[in-house]
């Protein structure tokens, strides 16, 4: 018995529990009425009409007399005109080719870039970087406002969807200048929801440029020293601030410091200007030391150097405290630029833990309290990490050539300079010279190239500008 009951209970199949039962409520489908669809379309055709002769008036206003001229006077008189007008603009772009340039050929092509590249790839590049956002299953994109095209980039000014920030269009810099084939592409914010994001064509940079002409009457203020990437010369400010240079062997630090030195050159031969220079490698400097006031090259003088410099400083402002408050270069109180190359020997390198403390020290009292009464210091370093240079702060203005890893461009040129498109760590080998600037009181990185000056225009600098040289720095650091 025990036996069948155990047989019959084994063929009896288990009981399962039963799934819960799952309702699905599907969402009602509403057919929209033709006659709001159709509506929709004459209200976007009647948008373009009326947003075309603001957006494109040379456009517009061109098909409008060609076209009221073929109705009143025919073929013929379409003829004539389209060849009256074909020979007005052949005559102005070889008469006067900056003006027709400017005001024909780049609105064309701008109209052609917003046709062909932005409007065309607008909304698939937004959506894979990852700058459409959602709300309520509906998707919104920033909006182009306007085209337009320089020489050398196009700039498309973009309204942003509400509750976004420029800073979403900073981090994806990358992904907008490979989607719409750029080599770059940099953010200008100007204003709440308004920036402008600049797409390069060409490199502008990519051919070396020769040493600048040398100034009659140099403005200590603005040296030119090279040329930025929309082709306009690049000024470097000296009086009233500090400049940091920083890039990786081969990168053209020697460029910038030799092009300042040759703007300022007819200010130190008349006496209104000096360049104390130290040059830890007795290398890049010693070529031109026929125009330094002082120079040292080893790490007692230059702390000798720098000392007697800040020496000079607290002397100069104990005489202008309470008589005056601004710094004019003359012969008697002349501008003293610290040229420091290699600046990290000093800081960080250099066996004596003496001469690294004193030379910070000095190099800290100079950038905080030398450019009111006339002091600049302009440094040069390979390495921009806080354990080799951490007085970066006190550098108002930062150029960064050439740099080994992304993050040391935020460390050279402040937060967020890289994704505002200074990519100095992606610069080019064969472009010594190139680089990044910010300078104070901007947030936004300018591209640009230093002038090379070779070894005969040193010599011809020192034969024509020479300074009268002081007494060493050697004997001031004995005294």
């Amino acid at each position: 018995m025990l036996r069948n009951n155990h047989a019959g209970a084994a063929q009896t199949p288990p009981t399962l529990p039963m799934p819960a039962q799952a309702f699905r409520f599907s969402t009602p489908v509403v057919e929209t009425p033709g006659i709001f669809v159709l509506a929709s379309w004459i209200i976007r055709l009647l948008r373009v009409l009326v947003l075309a002769p603001i957006r494109f008036p040379v456009a517009v206003g061109s098909t409008a007399a060609l076209t009221t001229t073929g109705y009143l006077f025919g073929t013929v008189g379409l003829t004539v005109t389209v060849i009256a007008a074909t020979s007005v603009l052949l005559t102005w772009r070889t008469r006067w080719p900056l003006s027709f340039h400017r005001l024909v050929a780049l609105r064309v092509l701008a109209a052609w870039r917003w046709i062909t590249v932005y409007r065309r790839h607008w909304q698939p590049v937004l959506v894979v970087a990852g700058l459409a956002e959602s709300y309520q299953e509906r998707r919104y994109l920033p909006r182009i406002r306007k085209v337009t095209c320089s020489s050398w980039a196009d700039r498309v000014r973009v309204r942003l969807v509400a509750g976004t920030a420029p800073a979403d269009v900073e981090q994806r810099v990358a992904e907008l200048a490979h989607g719409f084939g750029a080599a770059s592409c940099r953010v200008t914010v100007l204003g709440p929801r308004d920036v402008v994001l600049e797409f390069p064509r060409h490199d502008t940079l990519a051919d070396p440029l020769d040493a600048l002409p040398i100034p009659r009457d140099p403005d200590l203020a603005a040296l030119p020293v090279g040329r930025r990437e929309d082709g306009e010369p690049w000024h470097l400010r000296l009086h009233g601030t500090h400049v940091l240079v920083v890039g990786v062997t081969g990168a053209g630090k020697g460029s910038v410091l030799w092009s300042v030195i040759r703007a300022m050159s007819p200010a130190v031969r008349d006496g209104t200007a000096q360049v104390w220079a130290v040059d830890p490698k007795r290398m890049e400097l010693s070529y031109g030391r026929g125009l330094f006031a002082r120079y040292a090259d080893t790490g007692e003088t230059a702390v000798a150097l720098l000392e007697t410099a800040v020496a000079g400083m607290q002397d100069r402002a104990e005489r202008y405290a309470g008589r005056q408050r601004a710094h004019v270069p003359t012969v008697d109180d002349p501008f003293v630029v610290v040229v420091l190359d290699e600046v990290a020997f000093l800081t960080a390198y250099h066996p004596d833990r003496d001469v690294r403390r004193r030379a910070e020290n000095a190099i800290a009292t100079l950038t905080s309290q030398g450019r009111s009464v006339g002091f600049c210091v302009l440094a040069a370093l390979q390495d921009p990490r806080k354990e080799v240079m951490n007085l970066r702060n006190l550098f108002p203005d930062k150029i960064a050539l050439r740099l080994d890893e992304a993050s040391q461009v935020d460390m050279v040129l402040g937060e967020g300079a890289r994704e505002r498109g200074a990519n100095a760590h992606l610069i080019d080998p064969d472009l010594p010279g190139v680089a990044f600037v910010r300078v104070e009181g901007s947030p936004i990185p300018v591209r640009v190239r230093a002038a090379y000056v070779c070894d005969d225009d040193i010599d011809t600098m020192v034969t024509e500008y020479g300074a009268a040289p002081l007494r060493p720095v050697s004997d001031e650091g004995a005294a």
